[in-house]
């Protein structure tokens, strides 16, 4: 049993292993002060929720309280190891909670009952309904709640209400690795799984701050490192982050330019021959459209947009093309910038161009931001349809409609599902009248923040949100209900490489807090919603008959649970869909027969074009006759919407940091998470910060033509010309980094440019010491510090 610190030892000790070897055990705990493990009275099972690696542990309790948590050894995912927020982020669940409904009463919140909360909601909801129809309705979800309450949210907003106004943060986070899947494969789905990492002869990091944003996953990678045989490794990220100290090529390309590398590699490879035609031939289509849109696209062409030699280019190309086995992995620094799509399609194509896909070791890993994203996209509690279906395809809405005992015309498939972008552009406008925030923050998250907040404080529309905290978010709305958190529930999380993980209840939410289950349940029998035989909608109010009826929608598509049962996974752990009669102890890897989900009959979208987002015609896709075939796509690259001029002569971006999730809700409310990282920061070059006069720790403020925020400035090794700005913080308009970001978005996946907006930085006044920026991470000084993050405490 391991119970070293991990805010200074953020990764532990190391377990290096071979190539081709099995990871490892090494079980890492942490249990309250005071309390010993024989004070313990059980051990709960279930999986972490703090960020999307989704390592299984146990959770501690005693007294009717949790003290403590362990990671489970025998799982798949972390063989026993817990990072920084899995060890210690449950402790913000125990400080700061609402325990009441609240209601809007003379413009304040005040403390009410449940029934005086949900007869608003259900009063103002059958209203709008009767007046204006499903149209009137939105709802915005998290990437953080399980698939049974997912599920339960999209049959009665789809099947019940009607409305195609259903997405999530996932929007925000994993929009654009659930699209790269759908253009390039057919459908959406992780075809990887972590194993691979472990037989790897390289490892490709486009955009992905792993050794911060999974830091159990880059635990795994440094025992690779370690070990003999170790992979080469190729990052690309604008800052020196400590996956880029350890790269063997590291390419510190400007944010938002990210197409223009991709587009140089893959015409690198294409030219050099480094292709396996066979593959290629037999399981690909597209590949002449692919070379004639990266003919021109040298690395000497890339290197000029990019900021990066030509000759580091073509070094990162000659370890894919001459590596047997590749695992790459591709975040945030793609997702959420410029041309996203195009640019995570281009890392599907490198593998395809190699036949780098469904063996052990040669395998991409799309991530995931957060850890039951994955849960959303397959639920269709986004926006989507659930089982990973074609909204355009009548004989999947026809599957549904039987499945649910409603009619097909109820099921909205008139117009694409509505993303979150225009939910909240409708509720901007008022036609949308009545918008559900469940389990995020979209008052600190979103872009554009001066706008959001304005949207949510109006009278244009009515907000309900539902949350164990009250966020900023929950501060604008008109009722506020309070919900139940991680291990105050039963249900599943599934995680970034298709793993499902069943998370038991271990104690009870505290004051009147329910689940969201429970919740949207009541809300449904409330506005009495049926199906065609008169039967409740939906027919099921325990988590397990809710896993039970997601069970029957996914089987038979790709996210098949069909021959999944709790028992299984209380006993096993993490087990990969699909599971099935044939596959009863899941799957590890898809693709492997090199057929994909491009058929027209099975597919999930007819595609887009990647410049414009627009739909390809099902007529075309069917005279295409994919048949099986992986799709070779691309776009010519553009700069991005918004690039630095006179006015604002700096590239901003934004990001995270390994002591933080999202919006702080519960690791600020962590003693050991928050003083690691108390207070915003921003990055400067130490060449930009001389040029501005700015040194170590002064306050300085950064304006977009949006707003601006004050902080204290790290002077880091972010690259020139570049600021980086943590997301995290939001409790004041004056700290949230993304009162600078944009509202502009790719044009497939809807993604937000969180990571390309234009500023400028000016000093305000000498500080006070050192920035409050971790010292041991990406953040870390060019000048060493006296403060080492966590060694003080």
């Amino acid at each position: 049993m391991v119970l070293e610190d991990r805010i200074s030892d953020i990764w532990g000790a190391r377990n290096p292993f071979a190539s081709g070897g099995v990871w490892p055990d090494r079980v890492d705990q942490f249990l309250v002060d005071g309390v010993e493990e024989s004070d313990v009275e059980t051990w709960v099972r279930g999986a972490c929720l703090l960020c999307s690696n989704g390592c299984g542990l146990e959770v501690a309790v005693s007294g009717g309280r949790m003290v403590g948590v362990r990671g489970r050894a025998e799982d798949r995912i972390n063989h026993g190891r817990l990072g920084p927020k899995g060890l210690y982020g449950w402790q913000g669940e125990q400080s700061g909670r609402l325990t009441t409904p609240l209601i809007r009463r003379g413009g304040e919140l005040v403390e009410t009952d449940w029934e005086t909360a949900m007869g608003a909601i259900v009063e103002r909801s059958a209203a709008l309904l009767a007046e204006r129809g499903p149209l009137s309705h939105g709802f915005y979800t998290s990437g953080q709640l399980m698939i049974e309450e997912y599920y339960t949210l999209a049959v009665i907003g789809k099947a019940g209400i009607g409305t195609p106004h259903m997405d999530g943060n996932t929007r925000l986070c994993t929009a654009t690795a659930s699209a790269a899947f759908q253009e390039s494969f057919g459908t959406d789905g992780q075809p990887s799984s972590y194993t691979d990492i472990d037989s790897c002869d390289a490892l490709f990091l486009f955009g992905h701050n792993v050794a911060e944003t999974q830091t159990v996953l880059w635990a795994r990678m440094l025992d690779r490192l370690d070990g003999p045989e170790p992979p080469r490794l190729v990052c690309v990220d604008p800052r020196r982050t400590n996956v880029a100290e350890r790269a063997s090529v590291h390419l510190p390309i400007r944010n938002g330019t990210n197409l223009a590398l991709m587009n140089a590699m893959v015409h690198e490879l294409i030219a050099t021959d480094a292709i396996d035609h066979d593959y290629v031939a037999e399981h690909t289509a597209g590949l002449e459209d692919l070379e004639r849109l990266t003919a021109e696209a040298t690395p000497e062409w890339a290197a000029e947009i990019c900021g990066v030699p030509a000759a580091d280019i073509r070094r990162a190309v000659e370890i894919f093309a001459t590596s047997d086995r590749v695992v790459s992995t591709c975040s945030m620094g793609f997702y959420q910038s410029h041309q996203a799509t195009a640019a995570s399609c281009q890392v599907n194509n490198l593998h395809l161009l190699r036949g780098m896909l469904g063996r052990p070791g040669a395998g991409i890993l799309q991530m995931n931001g957060q850890p039951s994203a994955e849960n959303n996209r397959e639920a269709g509690c986004g926006a989507a349809l659930p089982g990973f279906r074609n909204w355009n395809n009548p004989e999947h809405v026809a599957e549904l409609a039987e499945l649910w005992n409603v009619d097909p015309i109820v099921i909205p498939h008139w117009t694409p599902p509505t993303n979150a972008n225009q939910i909240f552009r409708y509720a901007e406008q008022g036609s949308i009248g009545f918008l559900w925030i469940a389990g995020t923050n979209p008052a600190v998250s979103m872009p554009e923040l001066a706008r959001i907040r304005s949207i949510l404080g109006g009278e244009q529309c009515f907000v309900v949100v539902s949350d164990g905290y009250l966020t900023e978010t929950a501060q604008l709305a008109d009722v506020v209900l309070p919900a139940a958190l991680w291990a105050e529930k039963t249900g599943t999380y599934t995680n970034v490489d298709r793993t499902v993980h069943l998370q038991e209840k271990a104690v009870d939410p505290p004051g009147q807090a329910r689940s969201d289950l429970d919740i949207w349940v009541d809300y449904a029998r409330r506005l009495d919603l049926r199906d065609k035989d008169g039967r409740p909608l939906p027919p099921w109010d325990t988590p397990e008959a809710a896993f039970e009826g997601w069970k029957a929608c996914s089987a038979g598509r790709p996210c098949d649970y069909s021959g999944l049962t709790y028992a299984q996974l209380h006993e096993i752990g993490g087990i990969q869909w699909p599971v099935t009669t044939d596959t009863p102890e899941g799957t590890e890897r898809l693709y492997v027969d090199g057929v994909f989900a491009t058929t027209a009959e099975y597919c999930e979208t007819w595609g887009h074009d990647l410049t414009t987002g627009s739909p390809v015609a099902e007529a075309d896709f069917r005279a295409a006759r994919f048949e099986g075939r992986a799709i070779l796509k691309t776009a010519p690259y553009e700069p991005a919407f918004e690039t630095p001029d006179e006015e604002y002569p700096l590239r901003l971006t934004t990001g995270r940091t390994v002591y933080h999730f999202h919006t702080r809700t519960k690791t600020s409310r962590t003693v050991q998470l928050n003083d690691a990282a108390p207070e915003v920061w921003v990055e400067l070059s130490q060449p930009d910060a001389f040029r501005l006069g700015i040194s170590e720790g002064d306050l300085v403020r950064v304006s977009s033509r949006r707003g601006h925020i004050d902080a204290p400035a790290r002077i880091s090794h972010v690259r020139d010309g570049v600021v980086f700005a943590p997301w995290h913080y939001g409790s004041q308009a004056v700290t949230a980094a993304n009162e600078l970001t944009l509202s502009a978005w790719d044009p497939v996946s809807k993604q937000p440019e969180f990571k390309v907006a234009a500023v400028n930085v000016r000093r305000l006044r000498a500080g006070e010491g050192p920035a409050p920026a971790p010292t041991i991470t990406a953040s870390a000084p060019v000048t060493p510090l006296v403060r080492v993050t966590g060694r003080e405490r």
